[in-house]
């Protein structure tokens, strides 16, 4: 078989292949194996027909459009992988020779996957937030573990904020109660804006025995309605918090004093903002990249990006015993919103793919057999599988060349984490030391917990 690949406008390719005429015997005696296994020719089993005898009650018309039907599809997909075209969808197939006999060529015109350029992608400069543990940040943790411990005291005296007032209330919309908004004897923290922003405007300033009207809107703006509120204070409260000694450090921790209290919540502040940090470090990265990003990508690719995470979506929702009814009701959204929510992530994604295959190629990154061996191995152990199985899984169903792309896009990634500039939200340079990297076995886990936190993320807004 002879191929060639010329390259058309319209991010398309033609593959011009030829099969002489020995080959395609052999895709033609395959044929007629099918049609003597399903045909019914007095004298001999099924199966066991001669080629002679077949040709003589079907003629060879029929077994050459079966091979045809059958052995071009295979000749297609060989002449893509001899010529490495990364097809991205189905082909446009033309016969040009050989439909009624001799040799057989064909043109096969089919979509690839563009190459982007990513200018500058060697000297991005991101913006994270700092890693550092503030003062400010230590005591306000230091204040919500001390809230905890605090008591509420009785206070003759007019309503401030993080007063804890005990009030009877009751919410009407065109004359009807509102259900959730009428209860009695219900504890509410002042300024916390837990109801609605009105309530807290209301009670500053008001005394035990006053009774408060107002009106106030519906807190989700797209609904047109408004709320006739009326509000008995009956009890005023102040919280009295501990004071911050050795003392209480002991009796809200297993730490003797207070200076070890402190010592242990920075530490594990730390930890956790590193983490958060080296999180958004990536997100930033993949951020910065795909903004260099000019061309829109191909449609099918954005359509089967969409497909794949609306499919995705779906299997999760059945593993929590949800339905995207459901989460669409939960999330205030429609079906519409959800679909035009995925398509603009898809957008996203697909243009960072394309910018991390540039990235490969620019830097002439590789996917040794070391790395492939150790992501089977991964692979394997997470599906409870003997390595060399799943590898002869994967060769059949010729996804190696796949998974040695998806190494090679982690690579990429991580090329870029180590080598962008860091600065914080004041602009100061970001000590690298200082951001605890994320734990993984390769960078194509690397490239999988970034993706996966990604989703979580823009499922969430």
């Amino acid at each position: 078989m002879k191929t060639s690949v010329e390259a058309l406008e319209g991010n398309k390719v033609k593959l011009v292949v030829e099969v002489d005429e020995q080959e395609f015997e052999k895709a033609i005696n395959a044929a007629f194996k099918r049609i003597a296994n399903q045909a019914r020719i007095p004298g001999f089993r099924p199966g066991k027909a001669p080629r002679r005898v077949l040709e003589a009650h079907f003629g060879t018309e029929a077994a050459r459009q079966e091979a045809l039907r059958e052995a071009l599809p295979e000749y297609f997909v060989k002449a893509v992988t001899e010529n490495d075209v990364d097809v991205i969808a189905p082909p446009e197939i033309d016969i040009t020779s050989g439909e009624d006999s001799g040799a057989v060529s064909f043109d096969a015109v089919v979509e690839v996957r563009p190459k982007v350029s990513v200018p500058g992608y060697a000297n991005l400069r991101v913006t994270i937030p700092s890693p550092e543990v503030s003062d400010e940040e230590l005591d306000a943790q230091i204040e919500r573990l001390r809230g905890q411990f605090g008591t509420l005291e009785t206070v003759d005296r007019s309503v401030q904020d993080d007063d804890h007032v005990t009030i009877d209330i009751s919410a009407s919309a065109d004359g009807e109660p509102v259900e959730g908004l009428t209860a009695d004897d219900y504890l509410y923290k002042v300024g916390s804006g837990a109801v609605v922003a009105e309530l807290d405007d209301h009670l500053r300033g008001a005394k035990v025995g006053d009774i408060l009207s107002f009106e106030a809107s519906h807190p989700d703006p797209d609904e047109d309605l408004d709320f006739i509120f009326k509000i008995l204070v009956k009890e005023v409260k102040h919280q009295v918090l501990p004071d911050l000694n050795d003392e209480w450090a002991n009796e809200a921790s297993e730490f003797e004093s207070l200076a070890a209290l402190r010592d242990d919540m920075k530490g594990r502040l730390s930890a956790m903002k590193r983490v958060q940090s080296q999180l958004a470090l990536h997100e930033k990265v993949v951020e910065a990249l795909v903004g260099l990003v000019d061309a829109d990508p191909p449609e099918v690719l954005v359509s089967n990006e969409v497909n794949r995470r609306a499919q995705d979506l779906v299997q999760r929702l059945e593993a929590q015993g949800a339905d995207v009814n459901q989460y669409l009701q939960a999330m205030g959204s429609t079906g519409e919103e959800l679909g035009a929510q995925l398509r603009v992530q898809a957008i996203e994604a697909v243009k960072s793919d394309l910018a991390l295959r540039a990235v490969v190629e620019a830097e002439a990154i590789e996917a040794t057999d070391e790395d492939l061996d150790s992501e089977i191995e991964r692979f394997a152990s997470r599906m409870n599988q003997k390595p060399a199985a799943l590898r002869r899984q994967l060769e059949r169903a010729e996804q190696l060349q796949a998974i040695r792309s998806d190494i090679k896009r982690g690579k990429a990634l991580q090329w870029l984490v180590e080598h962008v500039e860091i600065v914080d939200e004041e602009g100061h340079t970001i000590d690298r030391a200082a951001i605890q990297p994320l734990i993984n076995d390769s960078p194509l886990d690397e490239l999988e917990a970034f993706e996966a936190d990604s989703e979580t993320a823009e499922e969430q807004e």
